[in-house]
């Protein structure tokens, strides 16, 4: 579950308490440090940052250094000295005292196989992504699509300023943070690849058509994606299968998770811009269900449809119940016979429709309608379950 900021604060000092390592996960500069610099500060000889020379200077003896600091021990960006993992697996079998290890990682644990394998059981996981919907107020919905989560893009003083901050951070990851982990691909490559996601945000994953229009194979698609997913840019959500006489899509469907950096890949720069623009509803439907993922603590998410042309947007498990969730960008959303097909096929409590509007309403005992900012509410899990 993603999280936003005083759940996660919470959560972080929760895990820390009963756990001797753990590991903050996320995006850069979606605001890790800041929470990190919370518990300790970054003068503090606890503190390290992989990305400061001196900090790096530091841990030359890695086992001297770290072994003889008491309290917690802050090391930040552990993605660029994955050698560390085995001493940190060290160090802690030799002392299991909670607290010990705060470890900030900007590439998703898949990446990181030597955190996984090192410190298998000995560890807790957080996870943090940009300022949610219910971090900034439902009154700030519309700067909060337009301009994205991540902190120094949405707090900017005007929509040029938040679009150059997103055209740098891109620049930035594709030229420094990419090559340190996958060395050969090139950031031009890259960079046309994500920009051509960007356009197929919201569809299914069709590595044939992108591998053409990018002139390499299948394979390397996939591995671009893949990549862009470890390092929390693209979400592949996974189709749902049931053992149903219909035929079921089962390729991926793709969406970039931050929305201010699709609006950048599409040269949106502008409220207006967004509104008139041909993936206006993709991106509103991304970026619906990123919050709604935010928001809401369940145990799996995937979409369903048919080859027949029945779809659900998103399937959500809890408890062994499933619900679903509909994204309609319209006024007054109604019953669809594609709502219908997916409440008799996959057996759901509940179906809730998020629009745009400011009211909420049931269509039917199953069905309900629920606007987009109740997303805020710290009772979404209760309005789109129906308990």
């Amino acid at each position: 579950m993603l999280l936003n900021r005083h759940q996660a604060q919470a959560h972080l000092e929760t895990a820390l308490s009963r756990s001797s390592a753990v590991i903050l996960i996320g995006p850069r500069q979606c605001g890790k440090t800041t929470m990190a610099r919370k518990l300790v500060t970054p003068a503090s000889v606890n503190y390290f940052d992989l990305e400061d020379p001196i900090s790096l200077a530091r841990l030359e003896q890695p086992m001297t250094a770290l072994a003889e600091l008491d309290g917690l021990i802050v090391i930040d960006e552990i993605q660029r000295r994955p050698d560390l993992f085995p001493i940190l697996r060290v160090l802690i079998d030799r002392d299991r005292t909670p607290g010990r290890f705060l470890i900030l990682g900007s590439a998703s644990l898949h990446l990181l196989q030597q955190s996984s394998e090192s410190l298998a059981g000995r560890t807790e996981i957080v996870e943090l992504a940009g300022f949610s919907v219910s971090d900034v107020g439902p009154e700030q919905l519309g700067q909060h699509w337009l301009r994205g989560g991540f902190p120094l893009s949405y707090l900017a003083n005007s929509e040029a300023s938040s679009f150059a901050w997103r055209k740098n951070f891109i620049r930035t990851f594709l030229e420094g943070d990419v090559p340190q982990l996958q060395p050969r691909i090139p950031a031009s490559t890259l960079r046309r690849f994500w920009t051509m996601l960007a356009h197929y945000h919201g569809q299914l994953w069709n590595a044939a058509e992108l591998a053409r229009s990018l002139g390499v194979g299948e394979t390397s698609t996939r591995k671009y994606l893949d990549l862009l997913e470890d390092l929390f840019m693209v979400r592949q959500l996974k189709p749902w299968h049931e053992n149903l006489k219909k035929r079921q899509v089962k390729a991926p469907k793709i969406y970039l998770r931050d929305s201010g950096l699709l609006h950048e890949l599409l040269d949106i720069r502008t409220m207006k811009n967004l509104v008139d623009h041909p993936k206006s509803g993709a991106s509103w439907e991304g970026y619906a269900l990123e919050e709604t993922l935010k928001a809401i603590d369940i145990d799996q998410a995937y979409f369903w449809a048919t080859h027949q042309g029945a779809e659900l947007d998103l399937l959500l498990i809890k408890d062994n119940l499933k619900y679903g969730v509909e994204y309609k960008k319209a006024d007054a959303p109604r019953i669809t016979p594609s709502i219908n097909t997916a409440l008799k096929d996959l057996g759901l409590e509940q179906v809730t429709i998020i629009y745009p509007g400011e009211k909420a309403y049931r269509l039917s005992d199953q069905v309900r309608v629920m606007p987009v900012k109740s997303l805020a509410s710290d009772k979404v899990f209760q309005l789109v379950t129906g308990s």
